[in-house]
């Protein structure tokens, strides 16, 4: 008989709480999480090829930046792609991943019942992550089985960064992202929730952070796609802190395709310092580091 797989892991409990991740974000001066978009076009060739390469440059990416990241994101496409393999490679990498910090399984699932409870069993208990990313349009039976994990994450996709999220999230006299923030407050299980809200539309953050006001965050779009730390911290932070910022490619590709590997993690590592003091001044001037 098989049995279904248990990460070597050990989970963040000490940052499954608000005040215990807010704790980790004063101690670094930082709320960044890293997102972890190993692009085969994008990786240095000095990494390797494939899978291998692939696992190799996530590894001296969490290397290099963590000294300065509260989270790390892996987006499981990438991963997903090379099958088995590369599914083994991304057991590898969180399970190298200290419990220091987050582990934010990027998956964007959304189903209900006991294939809810399923998906999330492989997210919190086969790979070990922390949080999961969760798509809430099917409503409240989509999420409750991810927050019926006790000292885990669940992190709802409410207002994303991408420019079509206009063709739906915007929708309905209530909007349907709107919807969402109000309606899964009444889930089993809320306390448990973040929120994906992108920082490309940082004056909306205003009024979400009014409807969610104690919730942390998760804030794409910075960098890359244009958004910006100041703008987040200005309509979004609260008293907690309140928010992860992620960053992918802005880091993880700082020094182009042709650099080194000493030279794509010097870029990387810089990177990363450079947003992580944006979010220092920003916890000073909200007078909460």
């Amino acid at each position: 008989m098989s049995f279904s797989r248990h990460s070597r892991r050990q989970p963040s409990n000490l940052l499954q709480t608000t005040e215990g991740l807010f704790t980790a974000i004063q101690t670094k001066g930082s709320y960044l999480c890293v997102g972890l978009d190993p692009d085969p076009e994008l990786i240095p060739a000095a990494f390797g090829e494939g899978v291998e390469g692939m696992e190799a440059f996530c590894k001296d990416i969490v290397s290099a930046t963590h000294h300065v990241a509260v989270a790390y994101k892996p987006n499981l496409a990438f991963f997903e792609q090379y099958g088995a393999e590369g599914w083994a490679a991304l057991e590898r990498v969180v399970d190298s991943i200290s419990s220091d910090v987050l582990v934010i399984a990027d998956a964007k699932r959304g189903d209900i019942g006991n294939t809810a409870t399923r998906y999330a069993r492989a997210m919190f208990v086969g790979l070990g992550a922390d949080a999961v990313t969760v798509a809430p349009y099917m409503g409240r039976d989509s999420v409750e089985p991810f927050t019926a994990f006790q000292d885990r994450w669940t992190i709802l996709l409410a207002l994303t960064s991408n420019q079509s999220a206009e063709d739906f999230e915007f929708h309905g006299t209530n909007p349907l992202f709107k919807e969402v923030l109000m309606q899964s407050q009444t889930f089993s299980g809320s306390e448990r929730l973040m929120y994906v809200v992108g920082a490309t539309r940082p004056s909306m953050l205003r009024d979400i952070r009014e409807m969610v006001p104690n919730a942390f965050l998760l804030v794409p779009g910075v960098g890359a796609q244009g958004g910006n730390v100041s703008n987040v911290a200005k309509y979004g932070m609260n008293r907690h802190c309140g928010l992860l910022v992620n960053s992918s490619r802005g880091i993880l590709y700082a020094a182009g395709p042709q650099a080194s590997r000493e030279e794509a993690l010097l870029a990387a590592k810089k990177a990363a310092e450079e947003l992580a003091a944006q979010m220092l001044e920003t916890l000073e001037i909200g007078g909460i580091r």
